[in-house]
């Protein structure tokens, strides 16, 4: 059995006490797997940062240990640590070269001359700066001085790189070339990642897994794929992309589940036919899994509200029956593209595959 690159064991962390205390982290336990880039996202003050900075040792938790490779941490400072970390700010040193910041930690560690020099190419290498060993952090770019941070905290070869959402302070397009960067990274040095955001994108196009946290509480953790096709709770699925939320009762029909939801149409649902009858429940549908019909066809009848034209797809903003929001949204594929205009009469398709219960 592999054995785990980082595991937290109850965490809870409090800041404060009395009626002025902070609970920024309640409980927490989770284990991250050797060489895998796991993230962990969330709302500001879900206590992300606050789980990134109890592994990296810049914070104690007020109980629960943190492991490494089995090994307990809990206590050690983080120079003990064989785990380094990546900020936001950056934090490069203004006078130094960047040959001399990348070779910082490796002269710390008493590394010979020639080692440093050799190790500061490959890492100019790895980061694509061949050729910018001379120049001052001033002289480069945002992205510039990221890759310059990265190649600095890899340098020594952690067993564990944490970063603290490093590409917030990036435009736009930059980012997402970085995130395509930061995943290449992680796959050629095999080094566990662990990364810190509150952007959905970024936490799906680069994660292995990730773990979705709210209120100081880890929620759900599972691949891209599972955790935006399977939320398991109501705040998950609102968190990650556009989601439409049902709200109905489950019944038996004819051997299968059927939702009797509150716009009064009866939505089929995957599942034993005795699973849950009777019970209320809160259904999750993504936008592009339902389907535009006209008015005489089988579905949820609805009213179109705004047609929002957005060059790969138009998204479509109905009204059911009952006064619910929902939206669909459809790829502009040749002749798939429905000419509507508001006040149109539709009925919306969703097929039981579609269709996520959610435990709350």
């Amino acid at each position: 059995m592999q054995t785990a690159a980082i595991e937290a064991r109850g965490l809870s962390k409090t800041f404060g006490a009395g009626s002025e205390a902070v609970h920024a982290l309640d409980d927490v336990s989770l284990t991250i797997r050797q060489n895998e880039f796991f993230t962990l996202l969330g709302p500001s003050g879900c206590g992300k940062t606050t789980l990134l900075r109890l592994i990296g040792g810049f914070e104690q938790p007020t109980k629960g240990d943190v492991f490494l490779e089995g090994q307990q941490l809990t206590g050690l400072p983080p120079f003990k640590r064989p785990i380094n970390t990546v900020f936001q700010s950056y934090a490069l040193f203004p006078h130094l070269s960047v040959g001399q910041n990348i070779a910082f930690g490796l002269e710390m560690l008493g590394r010979p001359k020639d080692e440093r020099e050799a190790r500061v190419e490959q890492m100019l290498a790895l980061v694509k700066l061949q050729g910018y060993a001379n120049r001052k952090p001033a002289q480069l770019s945002g992205g510039q001085q990221q890759r310059v941070a990265l190649a600095r905290a890899l340098a020594s070869q952690p067993k564990v790189l944490l970063l603290d959402e490093p590409l917030s302070a990036l435009d736009l397009k930059l980012r997402k070339e970085m995130q395509i960067e930061l995943k290449r990274l992680q796959t050629e040095t095999g080094i566990t990642f662990v990364f810190v955001t509150h952007d959905q994108e970024e936490a799906l196009t680069m994660s292995d897994r990730l773990a979705v946290m709210e209120s100081g509480k880890v929620l759900q953790i599972g691949s891209p794929t599972e955790i935006y096709e399977h939320p398991q709770r109501r705040f998950v699925a609102d968190f990650i992309g556009e989601t439409n939320f049902l709200e109905g009762r489950l019944e038996n029909a004819g051997g299968r589940t059927v939702a009797h939801l509150k716009c009064g149409s009866v939505l089929g649902l995957n599942g034993a036919a005795n699973d849950m009858g009777g019970s209320n429940v809160t259904l999750a549908v993504r936008p592009e899994r339902a389907v535009l019909a006209s008015a005489t066809a089988e579905g949820l009848p609805a009213k179109v509200g705004a047609v929002v034209y957005m060059g790969t797809d138009t998204t479509y903003h109905l009204t059911l029956a009952d006064g619910t929001p929902f939206v669909v949204r459809s790829q502009n594929s040749e002749g798939a593209r429905l000419d509507l205009a508001s006040g149109a009469e539709v009925k919306v398709q969703i097929a039981p595959a579609a269709v996520q219960r959610l435990a709350d």
